[in-house]
Order: structure tokens, then C-alpha cells, then sequence
């Protein structure tokens, strides 16, 4: 039995969830009455089989709605890598060179696409970052990247490649098939199993996207003050992009597909592409098999990163999450993007889950929202045991 149209007091949590995930439901409302500013969000989980949870809010959002999801991108971009090692067309221990020749210079020989996945490399940008428009088109950066030196001594450390990874890995891939990473994307996973999540947004698509829109602090806020920051402002490109908000609301970056941060989806759509690639999506078998989940999900990368500064933690391509969130066991695999969206896969518990936002959420709130999104989420499929 479904239940639907659920009143917050600020407005309408639309949607549907099966019985036993009303907790969903209820925190999504508690998440949408607490936002500072209207902002469209999405909620969509898939358990066992079942699509359980299709819940919406906002400003001109509907369950159809599509937008930037910035780096829950690299998911999209790593499912395809990891069915390509599945395949044995790639090999996480060979050198990025053997695959792509211009690679191999200035110190990054030896860099093995394991290393590259696990965000070790160093190079996360180019010493004359990359404009706006250079930075929408993967085998553009792609060119430049070949020849930069990288940003520390590969394998010593690690930072997030946070605008420039699924170049570096796209680029591998289109050496080793002849095809772009946004092509095997459409072919393996989107149009397959029909997902509404883009690595190239078509153009009569165009008018269901909703443009993202920033985060606007409240009367009295304090801006932050200016630092250093010299590996953030190369890896994010700040001297051409201060604000990412706007990074997807470019025509350029969504026909594309820039697969870092470039794709637009809705949340269904993204849940049922982590739901296909564990075998939960309308009983289709799955694109992963457990031995390269296991692989893929198992921790590389943890400490401080040399970009951010902060404590992170990364598998191969994708965030290891169970540290951020307890209630994920560690085959938890996903990615987050820079608005405050959060996607992931759980075999352990045959679980899919897409949180997608319209606007960026300020400080710490939407780690807050998506703890508790999480925590409901989890809570009721192991309820339905």
C-alpha cells in the first residue's frame, strides 16, 4: 500500500512511499520544513526489488524533475570503469601510460590507474587553471592534464581530483575501447536500464532541468575569511569558477556530460542506476558482480587529503561512506555532490538511495539532513526483514 501527499506546515511533501517507510517520509518532511530558503529536493530509494520511496518538494519540482548533481557524477563515471575492469578490458595495476602514452611524463610514469581512482595522483589541475568553458569538456582537460607535473609526489598522499577525475579516468577508458566514458554510460547503463541520469543532456531534456541555485546566508552572517588555499583554488579552477553553483546551469557542461560534476538527474533516476548496478531494479540481474564490489568498496585513500585539509576517506572512485555514516556497513559505495546531495548502493542491505538538491545547502546541514534521510532509510528496510 502507497501513501502520498503529506502536509509540512511549509509547504507539500509530495510523492509516494510504501508501508513501513513512513519514518521517510516523515523525515523528509522534518528536512524540508527546516530550510532556510525555498529549495527543490528529491528522495528516492529502492530496496529488494522495489522502488519504496518517491518523494519531491520545492519550487517547480515534480518526481520528473532534473539538475546538476555535481560530483554524484563520479559515480556514474566509476560504475562504468568498474564494469570495465569487470570485463578485464581495464587492469587497476597497469600504469595510466600503457593505456595513454602522453601521460607518462613530467613524474607520472608509474602512476597505476588504481592510484589514479584512489585519488593519489596529484594532479588535480593544471598551474594555468582551467577556464570555465575548458573545464566542461573532459577530453579537453584531458590534453592539458597530459602534460602537467603533479601537486605531490604520486602515491605519498592524496587529495581530491574534485573537477578533473573522470577526465584522468575517462581518458584511460576511451584509449582502451575507442569509446568516451559518457558513451559507455548511455550504453551500459542509462538507456539499458532507462535512468533518468545524464551524462550528456539532451537537448529536448532541457526543459525539465531546474537550475541550481547558491546558498544564501541568513541576515548577519559571517563571511568567511579569505586564506591560502592553493591546491583548492587549482583544483576547483576558483580563478574562473568562485561560485560552482552555476557550473551545471551551463548549456555547455550539461550537453557534455562532464563526468566529474556535470551530470543532471533526478533522484529516481539516480537511485535506480545504483539500484541496477547492485540487482535491485525491477529484477534485472546485476551490472556488478560482489567480487568487483568488493574491490571497488574497499578503502584506499584515508587521513588528511592535500586539497580540502579535512579528514576524508576514498575507494576506488567512489567516497567510502560508513565512517560518515555509521548505519552503512562498509560495502556502502557512492558519491556526494557539492549542493548537498548524497547516493549510494548497499548490497549488505539491498539498498539504493538518491537525496538530490536544487539549491547548496549551508555549514554543516546537509551532512545533517542526509545522516537522518539515511538513518530512516536503513532503519525501515531492515524493518521489512
Amino acid at each position: 500500500m502507497l501513501t502520498s501527499d503529506h502536509e509540512t506546515g511549509e509547504g507539500t511533501v509530495r510523492g509516494e512511499v510504501h508501508a513501513g517507510y513512513e519514518g521517510v517520509r516523515e523525515a523528509f518532511a522534518h528536512v524540508v520544513r527546516e530550510q532556510p530558503q525555498p529549495t527543490g529536493q528529491q528522495l528516492a530509494v529502492h530496496a529488494d526489488g522495489m522502488r519504496v520511496v518517491d518523494l519531491w518538494a520545492g519550487p517547480g519540482v515534480d518526481g520528473d524533475t532534473l539538475t546538476g548533481v555535481f560530483s554524484v557524477s563520479k559515480g556514474a563515471a566509476h560504475i562504468v570503469v568498474a564494469l570495465l575492469v569487470q570485463d578485464g578490458v581495464l587492469e587497476l595495476d597497469r600504469t595510466v601510460s600503457s593505456y595513454w602514452p602522453e601521460f607518462g611524463q613530467a613524474g607520472k610514469e608509474r602512476i597505476t590507474l588504481r592510484q589514479l581512482l584512489a585519488h593519489q595522483a596529484g594532479v588535480i589541475g593544471v598551474d594555468e587553471v582551467f577556464t570555465t568553458e575548458e573545464l566542461a569538456d573532459d577530453a579537453l582537460m584531458a590534453g592539458r592534464l597530459a602534460a602537467q607535473a603533479p601537486y605531490w609526489t604520486p602515491g605519498t598522499g592524496f587529495g581530491y581530483h574534485g573537477l578533473v577525475i573522470a577526465a584522468l579516468t575517462g581518458e584511460v577508458v576511451r584509449r582502451a575501447t575507442g569509446r568516451s566514458l559518457q558513451d559507455w554510460w548511455e550504453l551500459r547503463v542509462r538507456a539499458p536500464r532507462d535512468v533518468d541520469f545524464y551524462l550528456g543532456l539532451p537537448e529536448e531534456l532541457e526543459p525539465r532541468y531546474l537550475p541550481v541555485t547558491p546558498a544564501v546566508p541568513g541576515p548577519g552572517a559571517e563571511e568567511p575569511e579569505e586564506e591560502p588555499r592553493k591546491l583548492v583554488d587549482i583544483a576547483f579552477s576558483t580563478a574562473h569558477l568562485p561560485d560552482l553553483s552555476v557550473f551545471p546551469n551551463f548549456r555547455r557542461t550539461r550537453a557534455l556530460g562532464q563526468g566529474s560534476a556535470g551530470g543532471v538527474a533526478s533522484a529516481r533516476g539516480v537511485a535506480a542506476a545504483y539500484a541496477a548496478v547492485i540487482g535491485v531494479l525491477d529484477g534485472s540481474p546485476a551490472l556488478l558482480d560482489p567480487d568487483t564490489v568488493e574491490t571497488f568498496t574497499r578503502v584506499h585513500s584515508e587521513g588528511v587529503d592535500l586539497v580540502g585539509g579535512g579528514e576524508s576517506r576514498f575507494a576506488l572512485g567512489f567516497q567510502a561512506l560508513d565512517v560518515r555514516f555509521p548505519v552503512l556497513g562498509p560495502d556502502a559505495f557512492g558519491h556526494g555532490g557539492a549542493a548537498g546531495a548524497m547516493a549510494f548502493a548497499s548490497p549488505a542491505q539491498g539498498l539504493a538511495f538518491a537525496h538530490i538538491r536544487s539549491r547548496f545547502a549551508l555549514g554543516d546541514s546537509a551532512n545533517q539532513e542526509n545522516t537522518l534521510l539515511i538513518d530512516e532509510a536503513i532503519s525501515a528496510a531492515r524493518a521489512q526483514k
